[in-house]
Protein backbone atom coordinates (compact mmCIF):
# COMPACT_ATOMS: atom_id res chain seq x y z
CA UNK A 1 0.00 0.00 0.00
CA UNK A 2 3.08 2.59 0.82
CA UNK A 3 4.54 2.26 -2.55
CA UNK A 4 1.72 2.62 -4.56
CA UNK A 5 1.14 5.91 -2.94
CA UNK A 6 4.64 6.66 -2.83
CA UNK A 7 4.63 5.81 -6.69
CA UNK A 8 1.40 7.59 -7.16
CA UNK A 9 2.94 10.76 -5.08
CA UNK A 10 5.87 10.66 -7.94
CA UNK A 11 3.99 10.18 -10.81
CA UNK A 12 1.28 13.43 -9.62
CA UNK A 13 4.95 14.98 -8.78
CA UNK A 14 6.30 14.61 -12.93
CA UNK A 15 3.04 14.99 -14.18
CA UNK A 16 2.46 18.04 -12.62
CA UNK A 17 5.69 19.80 -13.40
CA UNK A 18 5.52 18.71 -16.89
CA UNK A 19 2.41 20.22 -17.16
CA UNK A 20 4.06 23.36 -15.94
CA UNK A 21 6.89 23.45 -18.66
CA UNK A 22 4.11 22.76 -21.14
CA UNK A 23 2.13 25.71 -20.25
CA UNK A 24 5.45 28.07 -20.87
CA UNK A 25 6.07 26.87 -23.69
CA UNK A 26 2.40 25.87 -25.24
CA UNK A 27 1.59 30.01 -24.70
CA UNK A 28 3.85 30.99 -26.84
CA UNK A 29 3.16 28.33 -30.08
CA UNK A 30 1.72 31.13 -31.52
CA UNK A 31 4.95 32.25 -32.83
CA UNK A 32 5.96 29.29 -34.63
CA UNK A 33 6.65 29.71 -38.42
CA UNK A 34 7.71 32.56 -40.79
CA UNK A 35 6.76 35.89 -40.21
CA UNK A 36 7.70 39.17 -42.88
CA UNK A 37 7.59 42.80 -42.79
CA UNK A 38 8.72 45.13 -45.34
CA UNK A 39 11.13 48.05 -44.29
CA UNK A 40 13.57 50.55 -46.20
CA UNK A 41 16.54 47.86 -45.87
CA UNK A 42 14.37 44.79 -47.78
CA UNK A 43 11.90 42.82 -46.43
CA UNK A 44 12.58 41.08 -42.95
CA UNK A 45 12.19 37.67 -41.87
CA UNK A 46 11.65 36.03 -38.70
CA UNK A 47 11.01 32.50 -38.78
CA UNK A 48 10.53 30.44 -35.77
CA UNK A 49 10.75 26.74 -34.99
CA UNK A 50 10.70 23.92 -32.36
CA UNK A 51 13.76 22.51 -30.86
CA UNK A 52 12.10 21.09 -27.70
CA UNK A 53 9.65 21.08 -25.76
CA UNK A 54 11.46 23.86 -23.69
CA UNK A 55 12.79 25.51 -26.58
CA UNK A 56 12.70 27.22 -29.95
CA UNK A 57 14.57 28.45 -32.17
CA UNK A 58 14.52 31.87 -34.33
CA UNK A 59 16.34 33.77 -36.79
CA UNK A 60 15.60 36.72 -38.73
CA UNK A 61 17.02 38.62 -41.93
CA UNK A 62 17.14 40.68 -44.83
CA UNK A 63 16.23 39.72 -48.02
CA UNK A 64 17.19 42.22 -50.73
CA UNK A 65 16.81 42.09 -54.36
CA UNK A 66 18.32 38.62 -54.40
CA UNK A 67 21.16 38.58 -51.61
CA UNK A 68 20.02 37.23 -48.29
CA UNK A 69 21.78 39.45 -45.27
CA UNK A 70 21.70 37.62 -41.71
CA UNK A 71 20.98 39.13 -38.84
CA UNK A 72 20.80 37.27 -35.69
CA UNK A 73 19.80 33.81 -34.41
CA UNK A 74 17.59 33.19 -30.82
CA UNK A 75 17.12 31.29 -28.31
CA UNK A 76 14.02 30.85 -26.51
CA UNK A 77 14.75 28.41 -23.69
CA UNK A 78 12.62 28.05 -20.79
CA UNK A 79 14.40 28.08 -17.06
CA UNK A 80 14.34 28.93 -13.60
CA UNK A 81 10.35 29.35 -14.22
CA UNK A 82 10.73 32.34 -17.18
CA UNK A 83 11.23 32.23 -20.33
CA UNK A 84 14.39 33.49 -21.88
CA UNK A 85 15.19 35.29 -25.05
CA UNK A 86 19.02 34.56 -26.08
CA UNK A 87 19.84 36.39 -29.09
CA UNK A 88 23.30 36.53 -30.79
CA UNK A 89 23.54 39.42 -33.44
CA UNK A 90 26.20 39.34 -36.12
CA UNK A 91 28.95 41.73 -36.00
CA UNK A 92 27.83 42.62 -31.62
CA UNK A 93 28.69 42.08 -28.61
CA UNK A 94 32.36 40.26 -30.15
CA UNK A 95 29.49 37.72 -31.27
CA UNK A 96 28.59 36.93 -27.59
CA UNK A 97 24.89 35.92 -27.18
CA UNK A 98 22.92 38.36 -24.75
CA UNK A 99 19.94 36.95 -22.36
CA UNK A 100 16.71 39.09 -22.46
CA UNK A 101 14.24 37.09 -19.39
CA UNK A 102 10.79 37.47 -19.39
CA UNK A 103 8.78 39.37 -17.52
CA UNK A 104 5.54 37.88 -15.68
CA UNK A 105 2.69 39.03 -17.50
CA UNK A 106 -0.92 36.94 -17.67
CA UNK A 107 -1.75 37.84 -21.60
CA UNK A 108 -1.12 34.52 -23.62
CA UNK A 109 -0.63 36.85 -26.59
CA UNK A 110 1.86 39.40 -25.21
CA UNK A 111 5.79 38.48 -24.80
CA UNK A 112 8.24 41.10 -23.07
CA UNK A 113 11.92 40.27 -22.16
CA UNK A 114 13.96 42.42 -20.50
CA UNK A 115 17.72 42.82 -19.85
CA UNK A 116 18.18 46.52 -18.27
CA UNK A 117 22.08 46.24 -18.33
CA UNK A 118 22.08 45.79 -22.40
CA UNK A 119 23.18 49.08 -24.52
CA UNK A 120 20.20 48.81 -27.04
CA UNK A 121 17.43 47.80 -26.57
CA UNK A 122 16.73 46.65 -23.08
CA UNK A 123 13.20 45.69 -23.98
CA UNK A 124 11.71 42.97 -26.83
CA UNK A 125 7.87 42.47 -27.22
CA UNK A 126 6.26 40.53 -29.22
CA UNK A 127 2.62 41.09 -29.46
CA UNK A 128 0.33 38.70 -31.28
CA UNK A 129 -2.54 40.52 -32.99
CA UNK A 130 -4.63 38.22 -35.07
CA UNK A 131 -4.39 34.53 -36.30
CA UNK A 132 -1.47 35.71 -38.53
CA UNK A 133 -0.21 38.99 -37.47
CA UNK A 134 1.95 40.38 -34.76
CA UNK A 135 3.69 43.19 -33.42
CA UNK A 136 7.25 43.08 -32.65
CA UNK A 137 9.22 45.94 -30.74
CA UNK A 138 12.58 46.90 -29.63
CA UNK A 139 12.55 49.82 -27.16
CA UNK A 140 15.24 51.24 -24.81
CA UNK A 141 17.34 54.23 -23.80
CA UNK A 142 19.89 54.93 -27.17
CA UNK A 143 21.87 58.00 -26.82
CA UNK A 144 20.09 59.20 -23.65
CA UNK A 145 16.74 59.14 -24.91
CA UNK A 146 13.84 56.33 -25.61
CA UNK A 147 14.02 54.71 -28.68
CA UNK A 148 11.64 52.33 -30.29
CA UNK A 149 11.96 50.31 -33.15
CA UNK A 150 8.34 48.79 -34.28
CA UNK A 151 7.91 45.64 -37.02
CA UNK A 152 3.87 44.99 -37.71
CA UNK A 153 4.84 41.04 -39.35
CA UNK A 154 2.60 38.89 -40.97
CA UNK A 155 2.73 35.06 -40.62
CA UNK A 156 3.87 33.74 -44.34
CA UNK A 157 4.29 29.75 -43.41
Amino acid sequence: MKTTLILAMIGLSIAGSWAQQQSETKKIEWLLGTWETKTSKGNLYETWTRKSHTEFQGKSYYLKQKDTLFLESVRLVEKEKKLHYIVSVKNHNHEQPVDFASKAIKDPALLVFENLQHDFPQTITYKKVGKDSLFAEISGIMNGKMARQAFPMKKIQ
